[in-house]
């Protein structure tokens, strides 16, 4: 009975399959007929070699695996640790982010602007209104929020100015790109149109500069004041404006063809003081730094046009690289040993003293013996001198480093310095090397009532000696207050409507973005937005006055060549460069994964936690090693 049953149920299964065969084959009656007995005695011939025919899971099973094929199970390609975004809700997040951090620094663009104060973990403050100093301060979670802060940096590092043009600009250009990612535009298409528009742009800034003289001094101020106007020591008039071009000229090298360099990091030093007031800053012609002399008793703090030798070598015996034992075996031997050591230092000593110097200075030590013989000849004697100070020096005063003494020449001693003094200012004592006949490394000496005043000020002459060197590097000028952009807007509008097919729309959405600029300066001088923006976007409508902007002092509309308000050419066509190119990479991003595990390099061990033994553990048989 149990056999009947178990080959009845495999029976009704067998023809059901025929039924199935014949649905999706739709063979001739003959071939489905031979597929069926060939079908029927393979099941058969299984069912015999089965121990049991009453228990018909071994059916079941296969009717499983027929269910399963038909519909497909989920691939799990990510692990669970991992999360991914993408489509359009990435465009907007980024475009969300971009907008966040745009609007953080908006308030600190123009000559009204906000200033923002940071505190960081360890309790410092930083109050600043400079785009970069802001974002760099904060810590962001968003990715494309960092990539926002990257873009002020390189900014800063190129140009030196418009860190936050360039990300009020960016977040505009993302802001009226939303609307095209909602009407299902391609991000391709847009940025098209942005890099189109970009080109333009550039072409206008071309056509709308004018050259300047470098040597027209009234002309360089205004030009530096202008991009400082917009800084807290505006309040101070010239005075930064000053000290940025002094400093600047001063360091600047004709390198031939017309092209200078002028290495503002290297040969360039800030030195702050509190104490004093910010009118006792200035450009020293030559060097400071806060060293005193060896022996002061014995060494002359004040030397008119001294003979100055650089060196970068210790003038004290050589230690042994590690432990040294010397085995004397009497005691001779031992007064020996220290009349070598006393020799050699005379004997450096003597062939520095060949050349007659008035100062030695050395970046590395000086032992006793030497400052005793120095100190008998009248020479003065600084050391453990910074490596980047030593280098000024050199530029300043014509002198040359010295790795040995040994191999002087009359030609690398200093010659060009006017005076060597060491002053007292506060509690420390400051060197002196100034009055130099050319020199080609400065100190700017800045002096103000507390540290956060002076780092602000560090930071705003940063940005004017940045101008400044843009300026003779490329002496090109373009309207600032926002009359550039309005002019490239207003040019971009006309050109729109010659583009043909779907990028006119984003094309002229790009030339709209433009007018964030001045619309931010209005918003920050406190006038009524629309109607000024309306009124200016007249005037520009053909392209035409491309001096008109807006007076970032009092709001009202007026001729920049009047009010002396110009940008640098290149800090201009950087921004629009940056901003346009940034915009369209954020544009680009359709998928975000998170959660990606860093790789481990070859060899290092795989689970970073330590694997603790319990007691359970101890007896298993998998802990003994084979």
């Amino acid at each position: 009975m149990c056999q009947l049953r178990g080959s009845l149920s495999a029976f009704e299964w067998v023809s059901a399959e025929l039924v199935r065969d014949k649905s999706v084959h739709s063979q001739s009656k003959n071939n489905a007929a031979a597929t069926a007995s060939s079908r029927i005695f393979s099941i058969f011939k299984h069912k015999a070699n089965a121990e049991t025919l009453d228990s018909p899971p071994a059916i079941d099973r296969r009717v499983h695996t027929l269910t399963s094929t038909a519909m497909q199970s989920p691939v799990l390609v990510l692990k669970d640790s991992l999360t991914r975004e993408s489509g359009t809700k990435v465009h907007h997040a980024n475009i969300q982010a971009s907008k966040a951090v745009a609007d953080i620094i908006r308030t600190t663009l123009g000559p009204r602007s906000m200033l923002k104060m940071l505190l960081d973990a360890s309790g410092g403050i930083v109050v600043t209104n400079d785009g970069n100093a802001i974002l760099r301060e904060l810590d962001i979670a968003h990715p494309a929020a960092k990539s926002m802060i990257e873009l002020s940096r390189t900014q800063d590092e190129e140009v030196g100015d418009g860190t936050t043009s360039v990300i009020v600009l960016a977040g505009e250009m993302l802001h009226v790109a939303e609307a095209f990612i909602d009407k299902k535009y391609h991000p391709t298409v847009i940025c098209r149109a942005y890099n189109k528009a970009l080109e333009d742009a550039l072409a206008v800034l071309d056509k709308i500069s004018m050259s300047i003289d470098v040597n027209d001094r009234s002309m360089m101020l205004g030009l530096v004041k202008s991009c400082i106007g917009t800084k807290f020591t505006s309040q101070f008039g010239d005075l930064i404006a000053d000290l940025a071009l002094d400093a600047t000229t001063t360091v600047g090298v004709d390198l031939g063809q017309g092209l200078r360099e002028v290495d503002i990091k290297k040969y360039i030093k800030v030195e702050k003081i509190p104490g004093g007031q910010l009118e006792d800053s200035k450009v020293l012609k030559g060097v400071m730094f806060n060293k005193d002399v060896v022996v002061p008793g014995k060494m002359k703090r004040k030397i008119i046009n001294p003979r100055i030798i650089l060196l970068d070598c210790p003038l004290e015996y050589k230690k042994g690289e590690n432990q040294t034992n010397a085995e004397l075996v009497r005691e001779e031997d031992w007064a020996v040993l220290l009349k070598m050591e006393e020799e050699y230092i005379e004997n450096l000593c003597v062939q520095i003293l060949k050349f007659k110097p008035d100062l030695v200075i050395t970046e590395k030590g000086l032992s006793d013996l030497a400052c005793h013989y120095f100190s008998k000849a009248g020479v003065s004697a600084i050391r453990r001198l910074r490596k980047t100070d030593n280098n000024r020096i050199a530029k300043a005063c014509g002198a040359v480093i010295v790795n040995r003494p040994d191999e002087l020449q009359e030609s690398d001693v200093g010659t060009g310095a006017g005076l060597f003094e060491v002053k007292k200012i506060g509690d420390e004592f400051f060197a002196y090397i100034v009055d130099c006949k050319d020199p080609k490394a400065c100190t700017v000496l800045l002096r103000g009532a507390s540290k956060d005043l002076l780092n602000e000020v560090e930071r705003n002459l940063q940005d004017a000696m940045s101008v400044a060197r843009n300026i003779l590097k490329h002496p090109k000028l373009v309207p600032g207050g926002g009359a550039t952009e309005l002019t490239v807007s207003a040019t971009l509008k006309q050109k729109s409507s010659s583009i043909e097919g779907i990028e006119k729309w984003p094309y002229e959405a790009a030339a709209v973005a433009f007018e964030a600029i001045p619309r931010t300066l209005a918003q920050n001088c406190g006038v009524n937005v629309i109607r000024t923006m309306t009124a200016l976007q007249g005037k520009h409508a053909n392209g035409e006055n491309a001096w008109t902007a807006i007076d970032g002092n009092t709001g009202e509309i007026a001729d920049m060549k009047e009010l002396k308000i110009w940008d640098a050419y290149n800090v201009k066509a950087q921004t629009f460069k940056t901003a346009i190119e940034a915009a369209c990479m954020l544009l680009r991003i359709d998928d975000i994964v998170s959660g990606i595990k860093k790789r481990q390099a070859p060899g290092a061990s795989q689970s970073s936690k330590p694997t603790i033994e319990t007691e359970g553990d101890a007896d298993n048989e998998q802990m003994i090693p084979e």
